[in-house]
């Protein structure tokens, strides 16, 4: 077929993709193999013409949430041309915000969900603690990325947070989750899927004294096998949730056996494709299906 690819990624600034392999340089390397005409645009640049594309492949929109109301007219103005896009629009709109996180655990999966503080209501912790069991809190905005604004916060030292707390909330819904000590202790695991299919895995360990797993806060990456409890953990997730996706990343942690869902990547993750020789055949392959056979 006659595809021209956008590879939708954004303008960067350094803050998200510090110390990272170039994923969109790897798709593209990817592309250019499976003699696909394409080119690598950001989503908000005003000047691209998306009508001109076959097909656009989400990759690296690692932005979207500090521009949430523009990146949601974006997605409007591509569902009215009609062009198919690769993770889909009403996916990418679905995880965007981690209120999908409570649908999920909603459906009965072990997630570590918390509860919404909405927009412009004084936070209770009284009610926060009625459902998030820690003594630690951990508070990140519903629509983040790259631990933006996100806290750890000991319950005992509420009233020391509280008004930057309320601050924040006074701009943007947040989610208070209870810290994990397994992610600190052991790591957060990283399974990747492409058409559904597992591909790799990786373990992302946080930096001594810090809680954030992203590399550029210090946190280290190995690659690792899941076993046959983790890999069905994972796989039963992108099942239920990750229909159709070219891409997927369950990160989650094991808590007493039992795997915990973190967060369900499906809108722009971060693919670990430099890492593991299996990665970028698999990729290829996966985009070969969709846009070649």
């Amino acid at each position: 077929m006659n595809s021209r690819v956008a590879i939708v990624s954004y303008f960067s600034t350094g803050v998200y993709d510090t110390n990272t392999i170039d994923e969109d340089q790897i798709l593209s390397g990817i592309l250019t193999e499976l003699e696909i005409p394409h080119e690598i645009q950001a989503w908000s640049d005003p000047n691209v013409d998306w009508s001109s594309f076959s097909h656009l492949l989400i990759k690296s929109t690692w932005d979207y949430f500090d521009y949430y109301p523009e990146f949601h007219a974006w997605i409007e103005r591509i569902k009215a041309l009609g062009i198919p896009v690769l993770n889909d629009l009403e996916t990418i709109r679905w995880n965007s915000s981690k209120e999908y996180l409570l649908q999920i655990e909603a459906q009965g999966f072990p997630t570590i969900a918390g509860v919404i503080l909405e927009k412009g209501q004084e936070p209770s912790l009284e009610k926060i603690q009625e459902k998030v069991k820690s003594d630690v809190l951990v508070v990140k905005p519903v629509v983040s990325g790259g631990a933006k604004n996100t806290l750890k916060i000991p319950v005992s030292e509420w009233e020391k947070y509280a008004d930057q707390v309320n601050k924040l909330v006074k701009e943007e819904a947040f989610l208070a989750q209870p810290f994990v000590k397994e992610v600190a202790e052991v790591g957060e695991y990283s399974l990747i899927f492409f058409n559904e299919q597992f591909s790799h895995a990786v373990l992302k360990t946080p930096a001594k004294s810090d809680f954030r797993v992203q590399h550029y806060f210090g946190g280290t990456i190995q690659v690792i096998q899941p076993d046959a409890d983790l890999l069905n953990a994972a796989q039963k997730l992108i099942d239920a949730f990750g229909k159709g996706t070219l891409y997927g990343r369950v990160d989650g942690v094991i808590i007493n056996g039992v795997f915990h869902l973190m967060e369900l990547e499906l809108i722009e993750p971060y693919l670990f494709l430099g890492l593991t020789d299996q990665a970028i055949p698999n990729y290829s392959r996966a985009i070969q299906k969709r846009l070649i056979d």
